[in-house]
């Protein structure tokens, strides 16, 4: 049976610590916390929890972190509040530049999107 925290089903055939990095908000160092509040060996499979286990998890989870839905709301929300106020930073997010500082010359092609071909000025003949 699949182990489900916050919405998302753990994949039964990894290891604790790399089957909690499948829920967003939570990455490798804070899934090592989450398995050692709860008492529980890293490397073991998520298959040979028990349901004790991963109730123990499940609340660790609930309790002290903020993960899926509400952090993506929370991000998003600082985000919108950049954009309101007007800062450097909410003005590149507006239009769709990098924010952090990168040069855009040649690349930033994740922010900046697909090639927009400009066409040259044809020289006036004599």
């Amino acid at each position: 049976m699949a182990i489900r925290i916050v919405g998302v089903d753990l994949p039964q055939n990894k290891r604790g610590e790399i089957a909690l990095t499948y829920i967003y908000g939570i990455g490798r160092s804070a899934a090592n916390s989450i398995l050692s509040k709860a008492g529980i060996d890293k490397n073991i499979k998520v298959k040979d929890w028990t349901d004790d286990q991963s109730a123990k998890v499940r609340e660790i989870i609930s309790t002290e972190y903020k993960v899926e839905g509400d952090l993506r709301t929370e991000i998003q929300l600082n985000i919108k509040r950049l954009m309101d106020i007007g800062c450097y930073r909410g003005i590149r997010h507006r239009i769709g530049l990098p924010v952090r500082g990168q040069s855009t010359k040649n690349n930033a092609r994740t922010r900046k999107g697909k090639k927009k071909t400009v066409a040259n000025k044809k020289k006036a003949t004599k």
